[in-house]
């Protein structure tokens, strides 16, 4: 697929997927969702693809939401269906078996918000504002916000921020657990890529077992989810990569993982 909403690079193991309608503040069309979905598509097909970093072109935004002008031609059904659509690919980014670092400046609202939320990880620069104003418009959030959100910062503070739809300031953001971390936005990429390359020098097959374990811990009952930690513990110790990691460690050495 040739890409006109977003910008695709691969460099030394991370792929850099960049929302390019800085003009529309990087709000996401049903063009920039298919292709977003066909660049984390791309991602889970490549093997030297370990992990991602996001974010939107231009100065000002992230991403500013879902884009207005479709929204308000929708009849009902068509709502559902792009509702789900846009559901259907943060589903995907969040389970893509790959971590996935949102790196958030300017405005990061509505379906921006919500794209930044089905990461893994997420740096803002310290001019990030997100925030879900859907009510503003007569809606609500539909990108899954009002599931990611309280998980999230807890159900309290989402009903704050969904039911007034003011958005909360990258500081404020850090506080509640919306964000990671914060930094000056000259420092934003350097931030994101730093987080990267520590990634990549784990096991791409241990970091591919704790996502899974992780995903599933507020979706499981305690026991349950110990249960399909203890399996992947299992399974990773019959890798390639859990030997050469106690290998290397006995050795006092840096470890070469394979990704078997």
């Amino acid at each position: 697929m040739a890409y006109e909403t977003l910008l695709f690079e691969q460099r030394d193991g991370i792929s850099f997927l960049t929302l390019n309608r800085p003009e529309k503040l990087n709000a996401l069309n049903r063009q920039a969702i298919e292709e977003l979905r066909d660049g984390f598509e791309r991602v889970a097909a490549d093997a030297s693809a370990r992990v991602v970093i996001l974010t939107g072109a231009g100065e000002k935004a992230f991403a500013a939401g879902a884009d207005i002008a479709e929204l308000s031609a929708l009849t009902p059904v068509e709502a559902e269906e792009v509702s789900r659509r846009g559901q259907d690919l943060f589903d995907r980014i969040e389970n893509l078996g790959k971590p996935v670092i949102a790196a958030v400046h300017g405005y990061a609202l509505g379906g921006g918000c919500e794209l930044a939320m089905a990461c893994t990880l997420r740096v803002a620069s310290e001019d990030a504002r997100l925030g879900l104003p859907e009510v503003k418009l007569g809606l609500i959030p539909g990108y899954g916000g009002t599931q990611r959100l309280p998980r999230l910062v807890g159900k309290g503070k989402a009903l704050e921020m969904v039911l007034t739809g003011e958005p909360v300031t990258a500081e404020e953001a850090l506080r509640i657990g919306l964000v990671h971390r914060v930094v000056p936005r000259r420092e934003l990429m350097e931030a994101a890529e730093v987080w990267a390359r520590k990634i990549l020098a784990n096991s791409p097959v241990a970091v591919r077992f704790a996502l899974r374990a992780l995903h599933q811990a507020g979706e499981l009952p305690c026991s349950k989810g110990q249960m399909l930690e203890a399996a992947l513990f299992g399974l990773a110790c019959a890798t390639e990569d859990m030997k050469e990691g106690t290998r290397a460690f006995l050795e006092k050495r840096a470890p070469k993982f394979s990704g078997r």
